[in-house]
Order: C-alpha cells, then sequence, then structure tokens
C-alpha cells in the first residue's frame, strides 16, 4: 500500500520539505524572544564576546537572540526566505551548509570583533546571501545562476553593511562581515556537491566521439603481417 506522499508530485513535495526547517528557526527564535519578554530577562549575556571565555557560548546561541522585537522582525523575513531557498535549490547539502555557516560565522566573530556582546541572526542571513549569490554561478547552472542573479538583485545591497562604515557602528557589521564570508567560501569549497550543471546534447556526443574513436596504429598491441 502507497503513503499519502506518493500522491504528492516531487516537486511540491520537495517545496513543502523546504519549508520545514527555516519554520522551525523561526519558530525558535520567536520563543526566545518571547520568553525574555515574559519572564522580564535579557538573554544578550549569551552571546559572543570576542576573545572571552563566556563569549564562546555566543558561537552556539547568538544567532538566536535578539536585542528587541524590531530586531527580531527585520531578520525573520530574510531568514525565511534565504533557508527556504537554500532547502529547496540545494536540498542534499542544505543542512551541512547552514551548520557550517552557523559555526564559521560565530567562530569568526569570536576571534576577531569589536569588544561587545553580539547577538542576531544576521550573520546567517549574509552567509547565506553569499552562498546562494556566488554558488549558482561558479556552478555554470543556468537555473542556479538565475537564483543568484535575483539573490543579487534583492539582496545585494547588504554587501555595505559587511563594512566598518559611519552608519554600520550602532551594528554588529563583523557579524555580517564573517557571515557573508563563510557563505562565499562554502560556495567555493561545495561546488561539486550537490546540484551540478546538466550536460549539453553536443557534450555529450564528444564523449561518445572520444569512446569509440579508434586507437592509433602505434598505440595497438598487435600488427597484421
Amino acid at each position: 500500500m502507497k503513503g499519502l506522499g506518493s500522491h504528492i508530485p516531487i516537486e511540491r513535495r520537495r517545496f513543502l520539505h523546504s519549508l520545514i526547517f527555516p519554520s522551525f528557526f523561526l519558530v525558535l527564535i520567536f520563543t526566545v524572544k518571547l520568553i525574555e519578554t515574559l519572564e522580564g530577562v535579557s538573554f544578550a549575556g549569551y552571546g559572543v564576546r570576542p576573545l572571552t571565555k563566556e563569549g564562546l557560548w555566543g558561537i552556539l546561541f547568538s544567532p538566536l537572540i535578539h536585542g528587541d522585537w524590531q530586531h527580531l522582525y527585520s531578520n525573520s523575513i530574510s531568514m525565511f526566505v534565504l533557508g527556504v531557498t537554500l532547502f529547496y535549490f540545494y536540498n542534499k547539502i542544505a543542512y551541512k551548509v547552514f551548520f557550517l555557516i552557523y559555526l564559521l560565522s560565530g567562530i569568526g566573530l569570536w576571534l576577531a570583533a569589536r569588544d561587545s556582546w553580539h547577538i542576531g541572526a544576521s550573520g546567517l542571513i549574509y552567509g547565506l546571501t553569499g552562498f546562494l549569490a556566488v554558488s549558482g554561478i561558479i556552478r555554470r547552472h543556468i537555473r542556479l545562476i538565475a537564483i543568484s542573479f535575483l539573490i543579487i538583485f534583492f539582496y545585494g545591497s547588504l554587501v555595505w553593511g559587511a563594512f566598518p562604515l559611519k552608519i554600520n557602528m550602532e551594528y554588529s557589521w563583523e557579524g555580517h562581515f564573517w557571515g557573508g564570508l563563510s557563505g562565499i567560501l562554502l560556495a567555493v569549497l561545495f561546488k561539486n556537491e550537490g546540484p551540478q550543471r546538466p550536460k549539453s546534447p553536443l557534450e555529450d556526443e564528444e564523449e561518445e566521439d572520444e569512446d569509440t574513436e579508434e586507437d592509433p596504429y602505434w598505440m595497438k598491441t598487435t600488427v597484421e603481417s
């Protein structure tokens, strides 16, 4: 007897699956903020504080903590859109990419940033943006290149938030920088994993010609007399 899932078209199932983890992550960060609000406490002390022992915990917890509801709202939509895009188009490596961005951006922030408490999911947003913007282009996959250009079009302006400009001093531009750098690095490292550019008919024909081409006479092991 076939399960109910077998009656759902593959693309629809793939899309529904791509919603699961990003939705879970949003529920998690909203829950954390709700607990802070209801209990009248702040979890900012669990953020990243560079080069301190207590700040190490922030590598794990800082993306879950936000300064206020506005901070959380401003990150939520981008986090969801970019997360769904990652899990839909790069489903085979999505978890690996997501959690590596999560860890690498936090480690970079702990190693090199201003002496302050750094919190928020912005590093993840920059990491996902960097990965999605670069990955499709270096894979030379038409469908993924289109996604890359869409990401650049909608999120390209984020690049200015990753540098120590005067307007960025009240934000953790360092978190943005390390997140974006992590995403770009992973796009390069994983370029041979996940979806690959389909071969054109001309490439298939060339491979067939190479396979069927007769060896030159000097490479034959026997000769006729």
